[in-house]
């Protein structure tokens, strides 16, 4: 391998702080923050918006966020509409 084209491939922790679920994994990843992980080390941290610790598909509840009754509109867009 050439040396120095390559990233750093580290230890990183990636933080849902939607639902404070963390895990320690390996990444290339380039962050700032750090946080202290359970083992007392320091360990560079990437904030995610959304992980299986909150995506319904994972947890297995629905969160349906309506704006302005798009839900609804869609329902009666696409109905089924009973035969005749």
């Amino acid at each position: 391998m050439k040396k120095d084209i390559h990233p750093q491939y580290r230890p990183v922790v990636f933080k849902d702080f939607s639902c404070d679920f963390a895990i320690l994994s390996r990444s290339t990843m380039k962050t700032t923050e750090n946080i202290e992980w359970t083992d007392g080390k320091s360990y560079p941290l990437v904030r995610l918006e959304i992980s299986s610790g909150s995506h319904p598909f994972f947890t297995g509840k629905q969160k349906l966020l309506d704006s302005a009754g798009r839900v609804e509109k869609f329902n009666r867009k696409y109905a089924t509409r009973p035969t005749n």
